[in-house]
């Protein structure tokens, strides 16, 4: 028997001088014992992008939550975004599972962002099969692929503002590159999604054009037995001082 130890990282950022990203990513385990990582990338920016891309993860999560496998569930965020908004507003969804049932790891996406696929022999796929963003024409459906469950794995998934990144000044993220330079660097699933980041951000003079987010997908051994389930959050928060706050009155 062979342990395997899962992480999915996810690093994001808004559009640079608007205060609301429009992208929303979440992690919800599947109750086979697997796991699910959701990104969506609502129309424009700003917060009528986040309330979008927030209503097509809920929607996806908690039917994924519910055992519904992830094709359906993100035909079923399509018909209900499509609904909602009468069909003037899209959306583009990505899913990324490992499925226990089936020991292998799902991809689904409604975007013109391909995923990345780093093998343990140091090769990158890129999985970009044309594929229609949700909320628009009746008839969407997401494109599937499933690879095999195996150590050393890294899946990329990320959103526009990535794929973008630098046209504004003629330049274009290599990301088959970068994702080979940043998995030479670090084996960590949080490292090589903020090394990813990072490049897309300088590559627009560290005002980024458009919301950006990175999610990473990393399968490794697992030398200890443990059925200890970790998840970590990290979430900048600015806090502005009052003249309460400083003992006056608030003017």
């Amino acid at each position: 028997m062979q342990l395997l130890n899962v992480r999915i990282a996810i690093s994001k950022v808004g559009k640079y001088a608007v205060s609301e990203s429009g992208d929303t990513a979440e992690v919800v385990e599947r109750p086979r014992g697997g796991i699910s990582a959701v990104i969506a990338d609502g129309q424009r920016s700003g917060r009528p992008a986040k309330l979008i891309s927030n209503l097509v993860v809920h929607k996806v999560t908690s039917l994924l939550a519910e055992g519904v496998r992830d094709g359906a569930a993100a035909r079923a965020a399509h018909d209900y975004l499509q609904m909602y908004r009468q069909g003037k507003v899209s959306a583009t969804l990505a899913i990324m599972s490992v499925d226990l049932m089936s020991k292998t790891i799902v991809l689904s996406r409604n975007s013109h962002c391909p995923f990345l696929v780093f093998s343990p022999e140091g090769d990158v796929v890129t999985m970009e099969e044309p594929s229609e963003v949700i909320g628009i024409n009746p008839l969407v459906r997401p494109v599937v692929r499933e690879i095999s469950l195996e150590a050393g794995l890294y899946v990329l998934g990320f959103t526009d503002g990535i794929l973008h990144a630098g046209r504004h000044y003629g330049e274009k993220l290599d990301l088959e590159e970068v994702l080979k330079e940043s998995v030479s660097r670090s084996d960590s699933s949080q490292n090589v999604a903020d090394f990813i980041l990072k490049k897309a951000i300088l590559l627009d003079r560290g005002r980024p054009d458009d919301d950006m987010t990175v999610a990473v997908l990393h399968v490794e051994k697992q030398e200890i037995e443990s059925e200890v389930r970790k998840l970590q959050v990290s979430v900048p928060v600015r806090i502005f001082q009052t003249e309460t706050d400083r003992g006056g009155k608030v003017k």
